[in-house]
């Protein structure tokens, strides 16, 4: 998965604390995605829903500890996914309803991060989206039975909650060779 994103971290002048450093920092996140999800649709039989994120993105304030090559976080703030939505025949596959959203919500997150190279670290993150629950309009596909395209075929509430691991490698450009946290 594609992924972009940009980390400022402020570190205080030297904390009194026994065994490392505590740092703050800001962070912007952007990734393109393929998550996928579907259900019987249980108001009517033989239908089937799915939902699919194809983006997300997270907006957060992090707060790390570090203590020789392994940096530990928590993070929290906001999340935004972009929604679309398919309601489909199961047997035939031919789409009844398709609907869209950009959904915002909140994010905390907690991740594991080592130096084991000069310049080089791999991290490993958990991440979880409070999205709520929206009601979102569906619209009539192309050759549906039931009313002309793109007229409205109803409204869904729909609840979302999205969990989210990462494992990146990290190169940092510049800075001392054997850079710590």
């Amino acid at each position: 998965m594609p992924q972009c994103d940009r980390r400022h971290v402020r570190r205080p002048n030297r904390l009194p604390l026994a065994y490392g450093q505590l740092s703050f920092g800001l962070e912007a996140q952007g990734n393109w995605a393929n998550f996928k999800g579907s259900n019987t649709n249980l108001a009517f039989v033989g239908v089937q829903d799915e939902t699919k994120v194809d983006a997300f993105g997270l907006f957060t304030g992090r707060v790390s500890y570090a203590w020789n090559n392994v940096l530990l976080y928590m993070k929290g703030g906001a999340a935004v996914v972009r929604d679309k939505y398919q309601v489909f025949d199961f047997a035939t596959g031919l789409n009844i309803d398709n609907g869209s959203e950009t959904r915002w919500g909140g994010a905390v997150g907690t991740g594991l991060e080592f130096d084991f190279a000069p310049n080089w670290s791999i991290g490993f993150e958990h991440d979880h989206l409070f999205m709520g629950h929206r009601d979102v309009d569906f619209f009539f596909s192309t050759g549906c039975v039931g009313g002309p395209p793109g007229a409205l075929g109803g409204t869904a509430r729909i609840g979302q909650d999205v969990d989210i691991g990462l494992v990146r490698v990290n190169y940092r450009w510049g800075g001392a060779p054997a850079a710590r946290y």
